[in-house]
């Protein structure tokens, strides 16, 4: 079905989680160090990569720093509880998703489904015949092509930063808390998502907005949430 990069230092870790996803029809490929899955992503086609954190020569944030210099995969962090910090710098550097030691198997799957999923939405061939293209100023979101252009320069967002997109422009105005923006995003009730979607709001605005710090297009709603504006 899809072919799965699974980083970990730990082997056994590593085997478990191939294990899992073999059985739901992935083909596995595996790493022990950021270094390696650098390597594996250069010599293979990879659909999504599972990463830890905490790992030697070269971790999951610096390897994932370095991956979303070329790749636009989804990539679901793995991190201990302790290491809440390590999520936040996780969103922070590309990370789509993240899963908390220890996991079960089925929030694991559940995650790499939805993934996955957008992940092929967005990659998607254009089958319909009319174009659904949003527009307000000098931003196009074409969602047939799944491409994002300010002032005719096309971005490369990810899957999840696309799909907030998408959601904010089909409803220009409209205000969406956090919790909406992450039950229509991630299909599943928001607990604690306020640093989730913060950073992806941030870095969606670094992509489409000259002043970030100034948005013209995505604004916040103090104390109710975001909206594109009409322009």
């Amino acid at each position: 079905m899809a072919t799965i990069l699974v980083c970990d230092d730990d082997k056994d870790i590593v085997e478990a989680i191939s294990i899992y996803l073999e059985q739901e029809g992935h083909q596995i490929l595996k790493a022990y160090d950021g270094q390696q899955a650098l390597l594996v992503l250069q010599k293979n086609e990879v659909d999504l990569l599972i990463i830890d954190v905490m790992m030697p020569k070269l971790d999951g944030i610096r390897a994932t720093l370095k991956i979303r210099e070329e790749h636009s995969l989804p990539i679901i962090i793995l991190s201990a509880k302790s290491e809440d910090a390590d999520k936040i710098l996780g969103l922070n550097v590309g990370a789509d998703d993240y899963v908390t030691k220890p996991f079960s198997p089925l929030e694991l799957i559940a995650r790499v489904r939805s993934q996955l999923r957008r992940y092929t939405q967005l990659g998607a061939a254009v089958s319909c015949e009319s174009q659904h293209i949003y527009t307000t100023g000098g931003l196009t979101v074409n969602d047939d092509q799944k491409e994002v252009q300010v002032d005719g320069e096309t971005l490369r967002l990810t899957p999840i930063e696309y799909n907030i997109l998408l959601l904010l422009i089909k409803n220009q105005g409209r205000v969406f808390s956090i919790n909406q923006i992450y039950e229509n995003i991630w299909n599943e009730e928001a607990i604690a998502a306020d640093n989730t979607i913060a950073v992806h709001i941030r870095h969606i605005r670094e992509k489409i907005e000259i002043n970030p710090k100034e948005p013209r297009y995505l604004k916040v709603v103090w104390g109710l949430g975001y909206k594109i504006e009409k322009l």
